[in-house]
């Protein structure tokens, strides 16, 4: 009783709403128009797409058994009346049974039915490449550069090799007989001939090429020097009768004949089939070349007083390691 008489019943309140906040005409004016607004706009593509998607989920994820919706449908009900009860079609044994229609997979852009598969089998093909590729030697870069700088140096002895038989051969020609071809104290060079006055394929097959690039080179530089000579002199010039074959020459206006090797021109099957050798069977031959025509050791840098070079290691370079 007298927790009873404390209370306060003059403050007590009865479930009286609060006072709701006045919207002025103004609020109301700009509401509406955002309302407008946003009823008004047109949707873009992709949310239109996104809103499909979201129904389109939100149908699938209910059951087609249950519902208003199902008591509504004919096919269901046709289904009842040959005893359907629910649950899974077919024998109740099985136990793969489906428990619900088969799920619609839409789908996107407008490309084939197989193009899918097809896209499908190309990525697991390139995922099986890479997996390959993958479980390759780790060993197998390192093996192709060090034979890629092989390769590289022995084309560098090649072109030694074949100069020094350009030289040799040019001695042996003009009747140099020399014994020791490095001496460095000789003071009488030998007078070589001249290479564009012979024919390629009187030239042994092992350093004719060295003589064929540089006869092509010389050809198309000596091209573009008479295009560009007969380019600036198209303008008419004065020419003097008197002049004599000095003055011309002094002057520039008589024209250089350049004389080329006879056969440059002529298919060569002996030098492409030399060409078409492998790198190490080029140096091989060459080698050998010198050791027999001239008695020249390529790796001892010596050439011998005769056939039986006496104090050579070998043949290889690893024989002379």
């Amino acid at each position: 009783m007298a927790s009873d008489e404390d209370d306060d019943y003059m403050n007590m309140t009865f479930g009286e709403e609060p006072p709701k906040a006045t919207e002025s005409s103004l609020q109301r004016r700009q509401r509406l128009k955002r309302e407008g607004e946003i009823r008004g706009r047109v949707k873009s593509k992709a949310e239109l797409a996104a809103e499909e998607h979201e129904a389109r989920e939100a149908a699938l994820s209910k059951s087609m058994l249950d519902g208003a919706q199902a008591k509504k449908s004919k096919g269901l009900a046709m289904m009842a009346k040959m005893g359907f009860k629910g649950g899974a079609l077919g024998s109740k044994e099985n136990a793969d049974a489906r428990l619900e229609p088969i799920r619609p997979e839409m789908k996107d852009g407008r490309a084939g039915i197989g193009l899918d598969s097809e896209r499908k089998r190309k990525l697991r093909e390139a995922a099986d490449s890479v997996e390959k590729k993958v479980k390759l030697d780790e060993n197998e870069f390192r093996d192709r550069v060090r034979r890629e700088r092989e390769t590289a140096r022995c084309e560098r002895q090649i072109y030694a090799a074949m100069k020094v038989c350009e030289r040799l051969d040019e001695e042996q020609r003009a009747g140099s007989a020399a014994e020791d071809i490095e001496d460095a104290d000789s003071k009488v060079p030998a007078k070589k001939r001249a290479i564009s006055t012979r024919p390629l394929k009187s030239i042994p097959v092992v350093w004719r090429g060295l003589i064929r690039s540089r006869e092509e080179a010389e050809r198309d530089r000596r091209m573009k020097h008479d295009l560009q000579q007969t380019s600036t002199t198209r303008l008419p010039t004065y020419h003097d009768d008197l002049e004599d074959e000095d003055d011309k020459k002094a002057a520039g206006i008589t024209q250089i004949v350049h004389a080329l090797v006879e056969d440059l021109d002529e298919e060569d099957p002996e030098l492409d089939e030399f060409n078409a050798l492998e790198a190490d069977e080029k140096l091989r031959q060459l080698v050998e070349h010198l050791r027999k025509e001239h008695d020249y050791c390529f790796w001892c840098k010596f050439g011998y007083p005769d056939d039986t070079m006496e104090g050579c290691p070998g043949l290889t370079e690893e024989d002379h390691d």
